[in-house]
Formats: C-alpha cells, structure tokens, sequence
C-alpha cells in the first residue's frame, strides 16, 4: 500500500522538525477510513505547490500528528498547461477532470459553447464547479501532485477568445482541422487547449477562436469523445514542447530521461 497522501492547510511556518495536525475531513478519513497508524509516512499538501512528508507520531478518532521529516515544493510547470473543456454531460465530466488533473493540466476552465447540452446557471452552475473541484482535488492524491488545478467559473464563448488571445500557444481540437498535431512546436511557457463538446465546435465559434490567434489541430485518425480528447492532446503538446525544447538546446530526444515534463518533478 501507498503512503497516505492527503490535502489540507499547511502553516507558513511548518518546518523540518515541526509537528503537523491533520483533522477535519481529511484527518478522520485517514484514522478511520485508512486506519493509518503510527510510524507510517505521509503526505500532506496545500493544494498550492508546498507540502511535507514524515512519520505519523499521533493517531486518534478524528486526526493524527506526524512530525516533519521533509519538506516539498511543486517545481514551476514547463510548460503551464490550460485546458478550456466544453460542459459534458455530468458523468462524462468528472470522468474529464480527473484525465487531465491526473495528466498535470494546471488549470480547467469550464466553457459553456452553443452547443453543450449542459448549461451552468444560478446555484445548478455553483454546484457543478464545486463537484469539479473536488474531483480535482481526488485527482490531484490519486497521482500525488502538490498543486490541484485551479477551476474557475464557467466562461462564454468570447471569454474564451480573450483567454487564447493572451496566451503564447493556443490550440483548438478540431477533425476537420488540416494541422497535426505532430507538426506543431508549442512552448515551454503556457499552452492553452480549447476542446469541444460531443456536437462539435460551432462554425462561429471556430471562426472567433482563430480570429484570436488559436491555431486548430487534428490529434488523431479517429475522433475521440469530448472526456478524453482533452487528455490525450495534452499528453500529446506536453511531450512535443518537452522534445522541442530539448533540441534546441542541444539534447537529443534519443538520449535517454524523461520526456514529459510534469510539475512535481
């Protein structure tokens, strides 16, 4: 079994040596549910890049205490992955979030497009964000990342645009489209990824997008549903900016390491 790994507040002053409370949920989820005891190492992270790991010293019915062997810190990402995903249907989009968290995408914005059937209005809207964030958050212990992707409220179409025209890479998954994916040359810095619903991409809306400066890309022979198109592009532009940026500074992509670049290390 896998050493727990758990989120919660972290003080600013927490330092090797100091003894950490873990309580509220995630504390009697590890006493009780996980039945963690002492001596056993784990994790717990802010959610926000800082965490420690150390040995558990305390255990009672709605907590334990673990002293801190180690301090972490999330490495910036490179590049800064944003994924802008088309409202699927409720099942689907946790099935979606949880691809991409557990991919290292750093932020998911939810997009209501014309042609979602899904709509995020008044407290339905508030609802369904939290659910996302908390599939992040479950996604984010699954692969043990220090930072759960950051997921705003759900954006329009020209919101969007806005978005994509500021960013340095923009992409827009698209079948029709006649770039693939394997020709392009995303950076290191911040890529962006719209990604559409099961109906497609408007007409309008890809006119709007590439008004902006989003370029659209063809990532496969087949076309994959909106929940998982989404991963494997960025598995797909993580890679090829990883390799790019190994060539230009004069590491062979055939030299061994790793390829990918994720932003715990």
């Amino acid at each position: 079994m896998s050493d727990g790994f758990f989120v919660a507040p972290l003080g600013d002053s927490v330092a090797v040596g100091s003894v950490v409370t873990l309580d509220g949920p995630e504390g009697r989820h590890a006493a009780v549910v996980r039945r963690i005891g002492v001596g056993e190492t784990v994790t717990v992270t802010n959610g926000e890049g800082r965490g420690v790991r150390g040995p558990v010293v305390a255990v009672r019915k709605d907590g334990l205490d673990l002293t801190v062997a180690e301090l972490l810190t999330a490495e910036p990402p490179a590049p800064r992955i944003v994924c802008v995903q088309s409202l699927p249907k409720n099942d689907r989009a946790e099935q979606a979030v949880d691809l991409l968290t557990e991919l290292g995408v750093d932020e998911i914005v939810p997009w209501q497009s014309s042609r979602s059937i899904v709509r995020w209005t008044g407290e339905r809207g508030d609802k369904a964000r939290a659910k996302w964030q908390a599939v992040a958050r479950e996604a984010s212990k699954q692969s043990r990342r220090l930072m759960v992707p950051e997921i705003g409220p759900v954006r329009s179409t020209a919101q969007v645009a806005a978005l994509l025209a500021a960013a340095p890479a923009a992409y827009v998954l698209h079948e029709g489209a006649s770039t693939h994916v394997a020709t392009v040359r995303p950076p290191r810095t911040e890529i962006v990824v719209v990604v559409g619903p099961e109906g497609g991409i408007s007409p309008e809306e890809i006119i709007t997008f590439e008004a902006a400066g989003a370029h659209t890309i063809l990532i496969g022979d087949t076309v994959l549903r909106s929940v998982t198109a989404g991963a494997v592009a960025v598995a797909q532009l993580r890679l090829l900016a990883d390799i790019e940026w190994r060539i230009s500074h004069g590491s062979s992509p055939e030299s061994g390491g790793n390829l990918t670049t994720r932003g715990e290390g």
